[in-house]
Order: structure tokens, then C-alpha cells, then sequence
């Protein structure tokens, strides 16, 4: 009598189709979680340049574009901008693996910017 070890194949080709069905579902999944670590990254960096510019108001008394590039570092791969307006500023955050969701933020007094950013402070992201 023999006594035998190991896997038949069978049970080897059960064992990658049980892997190959959780990789489906993990991996829509996976793509939805980068997209939103993503837009977290624009908004933190936003609410980092509200920080930055209020600080540069209370030195210099005038709000000013330069900081996206000077003081403030946004994150890789984010893209921050900003406006001046009559009564404050506006600023929009994008970011190169999620072309055309940008994010607004206005600050200032400013409540003339665009039609997502209403709320001084608020950071809002197109859907």
C-alpha cells in the first residue's frame, strides 16, 4: 500500500480559481482607494494653504499667489493654484492621477470664486 503526499490537481486548480475570484473583487476596490487617498491629498494640501495665506495676511496685510510655489510645498503630483479676487482669494487643487476632479477652496472674504467653493474654508471636489 502506497501512502501518498501532496496535492491532486484538482484541488491545486480549486485553490487558483478561489484565488483568481477574490482578486476580482479586490482589485475595483483597490483602484477606488487610490482615488480617494488622491482627493484626500488635495484637500489636505488646501487646507495647508488656508494656513499659509492667513499667515502671510496677518505679516503683510494683502493675500498674495506666490505661496503655492514659495512657502507652501504642496504634495506630489498635486497642483495647487491661486486667484486673487476683489475681497480675498480662491484657490484649486488638482492632481495628475485624477485628471479633471479638481478641488476649490476660497478664503479671504471671497465668495464669488466658482459654483463649488461657497463656504470660506470649505474645501469641496467635483464628483
Amino acid at each position: 500500500m502506497r501512502s501518498s503526499k501532496g496535492f491532486t490537481l484538482i484541488e491545486l486548480l480549486i485553490v487558483v480559481v478561489i484565488i483568481g475570484i477574490l482578486a476580482a473583487i479586490a482589485i475595483p476596490k483597490f483602484g477606488a482607494t487610490k482615488n480617494k487617498a488622491y482627493v484626500a491629498a488635495m484637500k489636505s494640501d488646501l487646507r495647508n494653504l488656508v494656513t499659509a495665506e492667513e499667515s502671510y495676511f496677518s505679516d503683510n496685510m494683502v493675500y498674495t499667489t506666490t505661496l503655492a510655489t514659495t512657502v507652501f510645498a504642496p504634495t506630489a503630483g498635486v497642483t495647487v493654484t491661486v486667484a486673487l479676487g476683489t475681497t480675498g482669494w480662491a484657490a484649486t487643487a488638482t492632481h495628475s492621477q485624477v485628471p479633471g476632479k479638481p478641488c476649490y477652496i476660497i478664503g479671504g472674504g471671497n465668495t464669488t470664486a466658482n459654483s463649488l467653493a461657497v463656504t470660506e474654508g470649505e474645501v469641496k471636489c467635483t464628483p
